[in-house]
């Protein structure tokens, strides 16, 4: 029964994302919702100009309106599934502002980073109160060892790292057509696994429901993209996979079976420091994917490589968890 479950869940989430989106893009293109390139960024992507954004509210939909109707109908929504919804709303809200700002009010920046990492912080924070209040575990886990370091209040600056550095990471990932989509939704994949291998079945029910709405909106979003998902999806994704790797206490398994998004934010933070010491730029261009594209690569070759790349890396941390 439980299977039949899931199944139904990954399916209604692709069903709804892909219904809605026809709807939605030309809705998007009405508005005028068009992605502004950056100037700095590869020439090649200049054509992207004034494709449909804000697209994440498609994937947030679905997978909202999915888990609530899926748990209402097959299981008792859990202290674990508002936590979850909790997040991805937040950091989806916080995306949408951003967007809003650079798409509708023309500030190509958004919001600023300070009040981007405020509002970032601040929901880690109350996530950290409700949390603590239900007296979930506040240890972290060394994957493929018994090892287990309790942190105590210290929990709280552990997940507020892990919160905005992971919202963060999947938003710096998402620069070209369906990377982010392919690789979260093996990403969540794998969670889903292991969340059933814990027999958290709200937790898996959840992260099905993210596979299912990002295989929905790949339709649409793989090269050559009819619409983006913009900071509304990237964070939102971002914080709720953060979020499931802690309810499912696989925190440190994240930077594993995130190897995708945390080799983007790494590409970044070395460009930076060797540009600020040096004066030289270790990769043509960061975050990663870009400097593969000025290598001479194909857009769908390192979407298609990163995807894989994801895949055993998920593939990797399943093994961990399960077979260690």
């Amino acid at each position: 029964m439980e299977q039949q479950v899931i199944l139904f869940a990954i399916v209604m989430s692709f069903l709804i994302t892909v219904l809605v989106s026809p709807i939605f893009i030309p809705f998007l293109r009405r508005l005028k919702f068009g992605q502004s390139i950056r100037e700095e960024g590869p020439q090649s992507h200049q054509k992207k100009t004034g494709t449909p954004t804000m697209g994440g509210i498609m994937i947030l939909l679905s997978i909202a309106v999915t888990t609530l109707v899926i748990t209402g109908q097959f299981a008792e929504a859990s202290v674990e599934t508002y936590l979850l919804l909790f997040v991805m709303v937040g950091y989806g809200l916080l995306g949408f502002l951003d967007d809003f700002i650079k798409v509708v009010l023309k500030r190509n920046l958004g919001l600023t980073s300070l009040q981007k990492l405020i509002g970032q912080i601040l929901i880690a924070v109350i996530f950290y109160f409700v949390f603590v209040q239900f007296e979930f575990s506040t240890a972290v886990s060394i994957p493929g060892t018994s090892i287990s370091i309790e942190l105590g209040f210290f929990y709280v600056l552990f997940l507020i790292f892990w919160l905005v550095g992971f919202s963060n990471a999947v938003n710096l990932t998402d620069g070209l057509d369906g990377l982010v989509s392919g690789t979260a939704a093996v990403a969540f994949g794998a969670f889903a696994i292991l969340a059933w291998y814990q027999s958290q079945f709200e937790v898996s029910i959840f992260a099905v429901a993210v596979v299912g709405a990002l295989l929905g909106f790949l339709v649409f979003n793989a090269h050559p993209a009819k619409v983006f998902m913009g900071d509304t999806g990237s964070l939102a994704l971002g914080g709720a996979i953060a979020t499931v790797a802690v309810l499912l206490k696989l925190e440190i398994l994240l930077i594993i079976i995130g190897g995708v998004f945390v080799m983007e934010t790494l590409s970044v933070i070395i460009q930076v420091i060797s540009f600020k010491a040096t004066g030289r730029r270790v990769f043509k261009m960061s975050p990663l994917h870009h400097h593969y594209e000025l290598v001479g690569w194909s857009e769908w070759r390192v979407v298609v490589t990163f995807w894989t790349v994801g895949l055993l890396c998920a593939l990797l941390g399943i093994y961990l968890e399960v077979w260690i």
